[in-house]
């Protein structure tokens, strides 16, 4: 018998946690421009040691979408890398868990044609939630498509602010 509860109860989570993984139940994150932007800054962000949601991560992402940091290289001439949503997880999900990283957008200029929309977000990074200082800004170019159904995200491409690149004031909260 307690062979069985015990089978019936691994069951019951395995079921649980592939609802919870299941694109169903992410509905209601890309349903609006506003829900699936604040789901793509909130689904990175977590203090130091917190899992990311990378099942939601990759679900806000039209097949293909790619991820674009640019920096500058040892000449000093910018350059860009082209990431897929796996790669961006690779590449940086690591870092994001063992340092703590919270992305937070403070202005929004978005601009709409028929079903696409660019978005010119600024963000403001920091390592945890308490943080009352940023450590890195900058401006994320955000291309998304709305389907009829929900939004997707088609690419991000940023850049962060630096001494010789400040963020222009058209793109910084009011005050």
């Amino acid at each position: 018998m307690k062979k069985l509860i015990s089978f019936l109860f691994i069951i019951s989570i395995t079921f649980t946690l592939k609802a919870q993984e299941s694109p169903e139940n992410y509905a209601s994150y890309v349903e609006t421009l506003d829900s699936t932007l604040e789901t793509l800054y909130s689904v990175i962000s977590g203090e130091k040691g917190e899992e990311r949601d990378w099942g939601l991560f990759k679900h806000l992402f039209k097949p293909d979408a790619k991820l674009i940091p640019t920096s500058k290289n040892k000449e000093g001439v910018y350059i860009l890398k082209y990431l897929s949503p796996s790669d961006y997880i690779t590449t940086s999900g690591s870092w994001l868990i063992e340092n703590g990283f919270f992305e937070k957008e403070i202005h929004r200029q978005v601009n709409t044609y028929g079903n696409i929309t660019q978005v010119f977000s600024t963000y403001e990074s920091f390592q945890s939630i308490t943080d009352t200082e940023p450590f890195m800004r900058g401006i994320n170019s955000i291309q998304l498509l709305n389907d009829g159904e929900r939004w997707w995200i088609v690419n991000v491409y940023w850049t962060q602010e630096t001494l010789e690149n400040p963020i222009p004031i058209e793109y910084l909260p009011k005050n």
